[in-house]
C-alpha cells in the first residue's frame, strides 16, 4: 500500500511539473523545428552519444563492482546497465533502475550485500563527480547567472550535494568503532570504505575519476547535440555550466524518470541565466525523448534476456 501510495505521488509529481512547464511550448512549433534531415541527424548523434555514456558507467561500474566481490564480465554489466536504464523509464522515480540492477547482480550469485555495495558505491561515486563539476564551472556559472535567487539555488544544491559525498568518504575514514554500531550504519560504513579504497587507490583511482567526469560531460555534450536539433540560441559553455545543476536535481527520487523536475529545472536555470525558458523545456524534452528511446532498447534487450526467462519463475522484487 504504501509503495503504491509513494508511486501515485510520483506521478502526480510529473504530471503537475510538465503541465506547468509545457504551457510554455509550442508543441507545433517544436515539431517543426526537426523536421528536416540535419535535424534528425543531430538526434541520431545525441542517441548514439547515450549509447557510449551508458558504455562509460558500464566500465566505472565493473572497477567497482570487482572492489565490491560482485565481478561482472563487461557483456553482463552492459546489458544490466541498458535493462537499467530501460527501468529508469517505467519504475517510479530516476533510480529505479538501480534496484533493478541490484537484482540482476545478486540474482547472478554475487549476493544481496555485494551487489547492493557495487551499486550504491557506483551512485555515489557518480554524485561526487557532478558536485565536483558543479563547482568547478562556479566562477563561469556566476558569470552567466546574474540573479541572486538563482545564484542562491546553484550554491545550495551544489553544497548539499558536495557535504553529502565528501561526508561519506569522511564517514569511511573514520576509525570510531561505535559509529558502526549503531542501526543501518554498518553497512553504509562499509560502502564508505569501499568508495575510499577505490577512488584513492593508484591502480583504480585514476580510470574512476576519468570515467565518473566523463559521464557527465556525455551528458552535456548529448544536451548540446538537441540543441543543436532545434537551433537553440544556446551556446556550449552555457549549456556545460546549466545542464549538470539540473541532473543533479533530476536525480532526486521525486518523479516518473525525472519527467517534469528535470523540465522544470530546465526553464528556471534558463531564465535564471538570462536565456529564453522555453527552449529549455524544448531541450529538456528532447533529452527525455532521447533517453526514452535508448530506454526502450533497454526494454527489448530485457525481453529477450536470460535473466527475464528466470523472472517469470521468480517474480523481481524492487526494494522501496
Amino acid at each position: 500500500m504504501r509503495r503504491i501510495l509513494f508511486s501515485t505521488i510520483k506521478i502526480l509529481v510529473s504530471l503537475a511539473l510538465l503541465y506547468l512547464a509545457l504551457r510554455k511550448v509550442n508543441l507545433t512549433e517544436l515539431a517543426s523545428r526537426i523536421n528536416n534531415l540535419a535535424s534528425l541527424g543531430w538526434i541520431v548523434v545525441a542517441i548514439t552519444v547515450t549509447f557510449l555514456q551508458i558504455f562509460v558507467g558500464v566500465l566505472r561500474w565493473r572497477e567497482i563492482s570487482a572492489e565490491c566481490g560482485a565481478p561482472l564480465g563487461l557483456g553482463q554489466a552492459m546489458r544490466f546497465n541498458l535493462i537499467g536504464t530501460f527501468f529508469n523509464q517505467t519504475l517510479p522515480s530516476s533510480i529505479g533502475g538501480d534496484a533493478v540492477r541490484l537484482w540482476l547482480v545478486a540474482r547472478g550469485g554475487a549476493g544481496w550485500r555485494a551487489a547492493t555495495y557495487s551499486i550504491f558505491v557506483d551512485r555515489a561515486i557518480g554524485l561526487i563527480a557532478l558536485a565536483i563539476i558543479i563547482v568547478a564551472s562556479l566562477p563561469w556559472s556566476y558569470n552567466l547567472i546574474s540573479d541572486p535567487h538563482g545564484r542562491t539555488a546553484l550554491l545550495l544544491v551544489d553544497f548539499a550535494a558536495l557535504s553529502g559525498g565528501l561526508g561519506f568518504l569522511v564517514f569511511g575514514a573514520l576509525p570510531w568503532l561505535w559509529l558502526r554500531r549503531l542501526w543501518g550504519m554498518h553497512h553504509l560504513h562499509a560502502c564508505a570504505v569501499i568508495a575510499n579504497r577505490v577512488i584513492f587507490s593508484q591502480k583504480h583511482g585514476p580510470a574512476i575519476a576519468v570515467l565518473s567526469l566523463l559521464v557527465h560531460v556525455l551528458a552535456v555534450v548529448i544536451a548540446w547535440c538537441v540543441v543543436q536539433s532545434i537551433a537553440a540560441p544556446v551556446v556550449f559553455s552555457q549549456i556545460f555550466q546549466l545542464v549538470p545543476p539540473v541532473m543533479l536535481i533530476t536525480m532526486l527520487p521525486i518523479s516518473i524518470a525525472g519527467w517534469g523536475v528535470r523540465e522544470a529545472s530546465m526553464a528556471l536555470a534558463f531564465g535564471y541565466a538570462g536565456l529564453l525558458p522555453n527552449e529549455g523545456v524544448n531541450i529538456s524534452l528532447l533529452y527525455g525523448a532521447v533517453t526514452f528511446l535508448v530506454g526502450a532498447f533497454g526494454g527489448l534487450v530485457w525481453i529477450f534476456s536470460a535473466e527475464k526467462a528466470a523472472q517469470a519463475a521468480a517474480p523481481i522484487e524492487v526494494p522501496e
